[in-house]
C-alpha cells in the first residue's frame, strides 16, 4: 500500500532529500504504511530508509535524525485511507434510531482501531483480524478503548448480530497478557446484559486487572424511532437501581481486593434511579468522565471551586440566559442560582431543552436540535447573550444535529448564541462572568 504526501514543509530533512507534495510514501525500514500509527512509530527511529513514488518513479532516500525530529512530511488525515465502518447490527444502536433526512454523517457508524487510539473513540474488536492484534502489541498502541457490552460469548452474538462477535473477546485477553491497557464499556439493555450477565461480565473483566483499568457501565438510549427495530424497554427508578447495586457492591469488593473500584455506572443510572451521585473520591482518577462517569460531581466541584474564589465585592451587571438538556438542568440552575446570590446584578434565566425531536427518553444535552432549541425558547427572556454547551454543535463548531446551523439559531431566536465547555463548572462561570 501507498499514501499520498499532502505537504513537505520546506527545508525540513524530507524537502533536502527531494521529496515533494504529491509524491507517494511506500516504506519506512520495508514497513509498509497503512497510517499516522504506523508512520508515527516507524519515524522514531534514528536512521530510515524511505521508499517513495515521484513522477511515477520508484525512489529510495536514507535519512538519518535524532529521535525527537520530525522529518516534515504532511498527510491529509491520521487515518490515510477511508474510516472503518461497523460491520454491526447491535440491537440497541443508537445510529439505527435516527430519522431519514438528517447529514450523512450522522448515519456513519465508526468501528475504526486507529480511532480508539488517536482519539478515544470506542471499538468492538469485531473489525479487526489477527494481524490487527499484532500490530497494536507490537506497536504498543495503549490505552485501547474497548466497546465489550458483555463477556457471555453467545450473548454478544445475539445483541451484535454478527457471529465474529463472541470470538472477538479472545483479543480482550491477548491484549491484556501484552500489557495493552484497556477501558472498556458495557452498553446496559433491561433484562439482557445487565442483573446475572453483568456479574458475570464484571466478573471476567476485573480478571485481566491491571491491563483493564476501567469498566463503565452505560444505559442504551432509546428513541421514538424505533420502528421496525428490536423492542427494547428503557431503564426506569427500579431498574436503573438495581444496576448500580450490582455495580457498587462488586465495586467495593474489588476496591477491597486491589485499591480500585474499577466498575463504575454511568451519572444517567443514577439520576433514572433517583440517587445521589457518588463524591469525587469514590471516582479516584475519573477513568471515564468523557462516558459520563463522574462527569456530574467533577462538574459541581468544579463550580464549587471556581465560586469560592471569586470577589464577592466586585460589580457584575449583565443578563445572560444558559440552554441545557433536561439530565444536566438540574445542576446548571443550581449553578446559576449560587451565582445570583453572589451578584445581584446579574441576571440568569435557566432553561431545560426537552428533545421533542428524539423523545423525551433522551436527556443529555449533545442530542438537542437547533429545532428544539428554537422552538422551545421562542419569546423567552434571552438577556444579551444565550450561553450553550459546545456538544449541541458538531466538531465544526457551526451545526445542530439536524442541519440548523449557528447563524439560523441566532436570527430566529434574535440573540447572540455563545458556546461553553459541557463538562467544566470553572470553564461555565468563567465564561458567565467574562473572566480571564
Amino acid at each position: 500500500m501507498s499514501v499520498e504526501i499532502k505537504s513537505v514543509k520546506k527545508l525540513s530533512v524530507a524537502f533536502l532529500k527531494g521529496i515533494r507534495a504529491g509524491d507517494r510514501l511506500l516504506s519506512i525500514n520495508s514497513n509498509e504504511i497503512n497510517d499516522f500509527l504506523d508512520y508515527d512509530f516507524y519515524t522514531k527511529e534514528e536512521e530510515l530508509n524511505l521508499e517513495f513514488e515521484h513522477k511515477g518513479k520508484v525512489k529510495r532516500t536514507k535519512i538519518k535524525k535524532s529521535s525527537e525530529d520530525d522529518i516534515g512530511l504532511g498527510f491529509e488525515s491520521y487515518l490515510m485511507d477511508k474510516q472503518r465502518r461497523c460491520k454491526n447490527k447491535c440491537i440497541f444502536c443508537f445510529i439505527d434510531q435516527n430519522p431519514v433526512g438528517m447529514r450523512d454523517s450522522i448515519y456513519f457508524k465508526d468501528d475504526d482501531s486507529r480511532l480508539s487510539f488517536l482519539f478515544g473513540n470506542y471499538i468492538t474488536l469485531t473489525n479487526l483480524e489477527d494481524n490487527d492484534i499484532e500490530r497494536i502489541i507490537k506497536m504498543h498502541i495503549s490505552p485501547v478503548n474497548v466497546s465489550v457490552h458483555t463477556m457471555n460469548k453467545e450473548l454478544r452474538v445475539k445483541m451484535m448480530k454478527n457471529k465474529r462477535a463472541g470470538e472477538c473477546l479472545s483479543y480482550i485477553h491477548r491484549l491484556a497478557e501484552a500489557g495493552i491497557e484497556l477501558n472498556t464499556q458495557l452498553v446496559l439493555c433491561p433484562g439482557i446484559n445487565d442483573g446475572k450477565e453483568l456479574e458475570y461480565s464484571i466478573s471476567e473483566l476485573s480478571k485481566l486487572y491491571p491491563a483493564v483499568r476501567s469498566i463503565a457501565a452505560v444505559p442504551v438510549g432509546v428513541t421514538r424511532y424505533r420502528d421496525g427495530l428490536f423492542d427494547m424497554p428503557e431503564y426506569d427508578e427500579d431498574t436503573a437501581g438495581q444496576v448500580i447495586d450490582i455495580i457498587e457492591r462488586m465495586g467495593d469488593e474489588l476496591k477491597s481486593k486491589h485499591g480500585t473500584r474499577l466498575v463504575y455506572a454511568a451519572d444517567e443510572f443514577y439520576l433514572k434511579a433517583g440517587r445521589a451521585v457518588p463524591d469525587a473520591d469514590y471516582y479516584e482518577d475519573y477513568p471515564q468522565i468523557e462516558n459520563g462517569v463522574g462527569m456530574w460531581t467533577s462538574f459541581k466541584d468544579e463550580a464549587e471551586d471556581a465560586i469560592g474564589e471569586l470577589d464577592e465585592e466586585a460589580e457584575v451587571k449583565k443578563s445572560v440566559s444558559l440552554a441545557t438538556g433536561t439530565a444536566a438542568y438540574p445542576l446548571i440552575k443550581e449553578t446559576a442560582e449560587r451565582l445570583r446570590e453572589i451578584y445581584p446584578g446579574l441576571e440568569i434565566n435557566t432553561y431545560e431543552i426537552k428533545n421533542d425531536f428524539y423523545g423525551h427518553s433522551v436527556t443529555v444535552a449533545g442530542l438537542i436540535t437547533g429545532g428544539d432549541l428554537i422552538s422551545q425558547l421562542k419569546d423567552k427572556n434571552l438577556g444579551q447573550e444565550l450561553i450553550i454547551p459546545d456538544v449541541m454543535l458538531r466538531s465544526e463548531g457551526d451545526l445542530f444535529l439536524d442541519n440548523v446551523s449557528l447563524e439560523d439559531a441566532e436570527r430566529e431566536l434574535k440573540v447572540r448564541i455563545r458556546t461553553v465547555s459541557g463538562s467544566s463548572g470553572f470553564l461555565l462561570i468563567k465564561d458567565i462572568l467574562d473572566m480571564d
